[in-house]
């Protein structure tokens, strides 16, 4: 499990450990970490350390201090550091330090002229006016590696000026590796919120503990590869982690097996309330992930013509139509958990069945159509049986009355806010999955693992069936949806890739049913 903090949890974990340990060990420990990476990143590329251009985008905190101090070592080992200054102070010790290992300084600070800056090259009686594109882009656009030590965790809001532009300009870099400090600056760290511009690492060093922005795009993609740094802060962290991402160990843990005892109903029986006579594809592919994701029993409630579909590819599939004469959910049969959305319309029948769903006393899964019907009659929620809502963010927006757009700049402040109002674990689907659970307390869950080739039609109805079915198997909610997520974007990769026909090189593009097939094959990746 890879756990997130909040800023104010490691601060106050920092607190804790800088009493007890020596003035600046800390910043060394870090700096040391970073300087490993920072090496290790050079030696992958052509020139290796000694000989390699490095600049560093310092700011006022101690992100800066632990960029200088990196420097410094990477400065010993041969390397050219330059360290850009932003704003009007620096870490006098670590400036001091990177000086004396061979560095140079270049302090940049605004001018009344906002296309002039005072450049400061370490000798303080040598100030000159010099263009800003003169100096500043001549350093970064010679770089081979660019760290951001701009700002630290307590940043908000996008970057200023000069932050922008330096970030812009290392952007700009072709061929150069940029390492973000902690965190990329310009990004929230307790909500992966980017309001501006930011820093857009290939890396990110953290250490201490990760941040929750550091898991939940946007910040996410902004933070590339995350990799940790212990500095000893983990007895200091109290309370529970804001944020966890579960890793490949985790998810197999908690995926149902059977037994020698088992039978298809103690396996887990699924009533699956989806397709209609126009969408009958919604119905085949909620019924592929359900029967693929290890319930003993598909119970399918649809239309006459999804009916036909569905049994000449799932004959294992006991389907009820839905005619005049139906009753419903009398007629279905024995559940323990249900799925109602995807595919299943929105007209007044619809929303009755979705009503009798959610009055048993069962977990339910809500997707698609009925996100839809939730979104027009809010007060079919809260229950008090388990509920899953599996929304993208234009469907999470309808129910939250926000736009998409909103929702998906500052994804974990709405699933947590719609967890909350609905009394509902929510999934967010997007490039970065979020699994709020309804009380508040337990950590947000987040799931990476998939490919862009999942944007597309049906991928969702796949995972609506699959977690339902992990839901008949008696998982709770929030570990039903992080296990399908996980599941449903490892079977994705596998599919782009061509790995169940041993194909090799990159991705290439896939449909729905394509996650079908490739499930058991995420499966036996997870049970070695």
């Amino acid at each position: 499990m890879r756990d997130a903090y909040s800023v104010a949890k490691v601060r106050a974990a920092e607190a804790a450990l800088m009493a007890l340990v020596p003035e600046g060990a800390l910043m060394q420990r870090a700096a040391a970490g970073l300087a490993a990476v920072c090496t290790n990143l050079l030696r992958a590329s052509p020139g290796a350390v000694y000989g390699s251009r490095v600049v560093l985008l310092v700011g006022t905190g101690d992100n800066g201090g632990d960029a200088l101090y990196a420097g410094e070592r990477l400065a010993r080992r041969g390397a050219a550091v330059t360290a850009i200054q932003v704003g009007d102070r620096i870490h006098a010790k670590g400036a001091e330090a990177l000086r004396a290992a061979g560095g140079r300084v270049v302090g940049v600070t605004a001018a009344t002229d906002p296309d002039v800056t005072v450049v400061d090259f370490g000798d303080q009686a040598a100030v000159a006016r010099h263009d800003v594109g003169y100096e500043v882009r001549q350093a970064i656009g010679r770089a081979d590696l660019i760290v951001d030590g701009m700002l630290g965790i307590g940043g908000k809001g996008g970057l200023r000026e000069p932050y922008a532009t330096l970030a812009q300009l290392a952007a700009g870099v072709r061929g150069a590796t940029t390492v973000a400090v902690d965190l990329p600056s310009g990004i929230d760290a307790d909500s992966g919120a980017v309001e501006g511009p930011a820093v857009r690492a290939d890396v990110t060093v953290t250490s201490g503990a990760v941040k929750p922005g550091l898991l939940i795009d946007p910040g996410a993609s902004n933070a590339g590869v995350v990799e940790f740094v212990d500095i000893g802060l983990g007895p200091h962290l109290e309370g529970a982690p804001d944020a966890s991402a579960p890793q490949a160990d985790d998810i197999a843990a908690v995926l149902p097996q059977p037994t020698g005892e088992s039978d298809k109903y103690r396996r887990g029986v699924l009533g699956l309330l989806a397709g209609s006579e126009r969408y009958t594809g919604a119905a085949m592919l909620a019924t592929g992930g359900a029967v693929h994701g290890g319930a003993g029993m598909v119970r399918l409630v649809t239309a006459p013509a999804a009916a036909a579909a569905v049994r000449l590819v799932h004959p294992e599939v006991i389907v009820t139509e839905l005619g005049d004469d139906t009753r419903f959910p009398e007629d279905v049969g024995r559940v323990q958990a249900w799925v109602a959305g995807p595919g299943m319309g929105t007209d007044d029948a619809a929303l009755r069945r979705l009503a009798a769903v959610l009055a048993t006393p069962l977990p339910v899964l809500i997707d698609a159509d009925g996100l839809s019907l939730l979104g027009r009659h809010k007060s079919l929620l809260p229950r008090s049986a388990p509920t899953l809502l599996t929304p993208h963010a234009g469907e999470l927006g309808r129910l939250l009355d926000r736009a998409p757009a909103d929702v998906e700049a500052r994804r974990l402040a709405h699933a947590r806010r719609a967890a909350s109002e609905l009394g509902a674990c929510v999934l967010l689907k997007g490039s970065t999955t979020v699994v709020a659970p309804p009380d508040g307390l337990d950590p947000v869950l987040v799931n990476s693992t998939g490919t862009p080739w999942l944007a597309t039609a049906g991928t969702g109805d796949v995972l609506s069936g699959l977690a339902g079915a992990l839901l008949a198997q008696g998982l709770l909610p929030p570990q039903a949806a992080v296990a399908a997520a996980y599941l449903h974007g490892l079977a994705a990769r596998l599919a782009a890739s061509g790995a169940d026909r041993h194909g090799a090189g990159g991705e290439a593009p896939i449909g729905a049913s394509d996650l079908v097939t490739a499930l058991p094959l995420a499966f036996r990746a997870l049970w070695p």
